[in-house]
């Protein structure tokens, strides 16, 4: 123990990024952990396509979203959920509901605005569109 207090000591600047680095994971997994909306992964976003009927909802701009996105996704911009300005999303409230961005954190931000209006099921795909590509699952480049 006298070891530690020594390295703690000789090294402040190295102690206080290592607290912090260890603060910052464990809120970001508490706060995971306490969400309800749900990371998915292209597997299990599959099967919710499949099995539930989920709906799935790319929240990138209008040109990524022309580059290439999941099939029969609607697209509605992470802007238009922020300023309430597509009512679309309403004849989804009851059904599952997953968010695709292009990284993962972005789907998180608007799954926690859906559920604040009342939607029940939402889900984000985990690495977002990235991660849906390099697991070679299907996406469409039709203008929807």
């Amino acid at each position: 123990m006298q070891e530690y207090i020594e390295f703690f000591k000789a090294h402040p600047v190295l102690t206080l990024a290592w607290v912090g680095l260890f603060i910052a994971v464990l809120v970001t997994w508490l706060k995971g952990a306490v969400s309800k909306v749900k990371n998915v992964n292209a597997q299990e976003a599959t099967l919710l396509i499949n099995k539930q009927d989920a709906q799935v909802v790319d929240v990138r701009s209008k040109e990524e979203f022309r580059k290439g996105h999941i099939v029969n996704a609607v697209n509605i911009p992470m802007a238009e959920i922020k300023n309430k300005t597509n009512t679309n999303l309403e004849k989804y409230k009851a059904k599952p509901i997953i968010l695709v961005c292009n990284a993962g954190m972005t789907s998180v931000q608007a799954g926690e605005l859906l559920v604040k209006d009342g939607f029940e099921q939402v889900f984000s795909l985990k690495g977002g569109m990235g991660e849906w590509q390099s697991a070679n699952m299907p996406i469409s480049k039709a203008k929807r």
